[in-house]
């Protein structure tokens, strides 16, 4: 399996931190400590409920600053940007990006549960290729695309071994999501790994090589967090959790009325109102108790976090993992939002 690509990305991160460029917003504070804008970077094509706050400005006015949205195709990508100082607030970043970042030294930390899915981020096998997990190794020599460093290459990578088919016998081609799905549609590749969008297009090309549920069955679970800058994150504790605080309210009122929201969030996120609905019939949303309890931050993502990493340390995807990943990790922002 060629990991050129991945190395590069490690390294081009690490690079950035120790280029000493980390310097967030906050520098150019007001005479009130507030910065004059906060950045978050979020996904296009990835509806989901606080969009309606995001169209409506209301981080904007509950927050007290201009907050400036920056649209990223992969984790990957935000967590340079935050490194870089280019982004405050990571949202909906991918757990395994923010896992890796973090092993490499990376200063963000977790501060809540974006949004949780099984059935939205899958690998799509082209129709022509006639693979089934019957017949799985029949991958190997086979070219597949799967956007590296993300939750979609975690999976993939655990699928196969559950599949018993050698990830080295495999060519992995790096390809963010809507890029695999137009390989996949030229039969470039014979499997295609993404969300979103993309995955609904992969999908009409081919079939999933294994269900969610399949794939819950051995342990493997499918989340998207809310990541901060720690140096913004400690400058600027309230804007967190105010952050957090809107996106709690916007949970809660699309889970009392989806319908009322479901046309906003799909213009916002760039798909017709049918796409954008499949996607969403998929995703669930915790709100404040859920992501303080024991199966969320309480606990349970600390140690399925340091599940995943050392996964990527034994398929040799980063060189090392540390030996617990609760620094990385804080409820106190989501536990002070009323």
């Amino acid at each position: 399996m060629k990991k050129v690509v991945m190395t590069k990305m490690v390294s081009t991160l690490i690079g950035t931190l120790a280029m000493g460029t980390i310097a967030t917003s906050a520098s150019l504070a007001l005479a009130d400590d507030k910065p004059s804008t906060v950045s978050i970077g979020y996904f296009l094509e990835w509806p989901t409920a606080n969009q309606v706050a995001q169209v409506n400005d209301t981080y904007s006015k509950e927050m007290g600053v201009k907050v400036e949205w920056h649209a990223f195709d992969s984790g990957t990508a935000m967590s340079a940007a935050m490194a870089s100082g280019g982004v405050d607030i990571a949202y909906s970043q991918g757990l395994v990006p923010f896992t890796i970042a973090v092993s490499k030294g990376l200063p963000i930390t977790m501060v809540g549960i974006a949004v949780s899915y099984a059935e939205n981020d899958n690998c799509v096998v082209r129709k022509q290729a006639h693979i089934t997990t019957a017949n799985a190794k029949q991958l190997e020599g086979k070219n597949i695309a799967v956007p590296f460093g993300t939750v979609s290459h975690y999976k993939m990578l655990k699928t196969l071994k559950q599949l018993d088919v050698d990830s080295n016998k495999v060519h992995l081609l790096d390809m963010a999501p809507a890029d695999g799905a137009a390989a996949l549609a030229r039969g470039d590749v014979s499997m295609a790994c993404g969300w979103g969008g993309a995955l609904r297009r992969m999908k009409q090309y081919g079939q999933v090589l294994m269900t969610a549920q399949q794939q819950e069955s051995f342990g493997i679970r499918s989340f998207d967090v809310i990541s901060a800058n720690n140096k913004f994150a400690k400058q600027h504790p309230a804007l967190v959790t105010e952050f957090l605080k809107v996106t709690n309210d916007a949970n809660t009122a699309y889970k009392n009325d989806p319908k009322a929201q479901q046309p906003i969030i799909a213009k916002a996120s760039g798909l017709s109102l049918k796409d954008s609905n499949q996607i969403l019939d998929l995703f669930t949303f915790p709100l404040k108790e859920q992501q303080i309890s024991p199966y969320w931050m309480g606990g349970g993502v600390q140690t399925f976090t340091k599940e995943v990493a050392d996964f990527f340390v034994q398929q040799k995807q980063i060189p090392s993992a540390l030996d617990d990943y609760s620094a990385t990790i804080d409820a106190s922002y989501f536990k002070n939002v009323n």
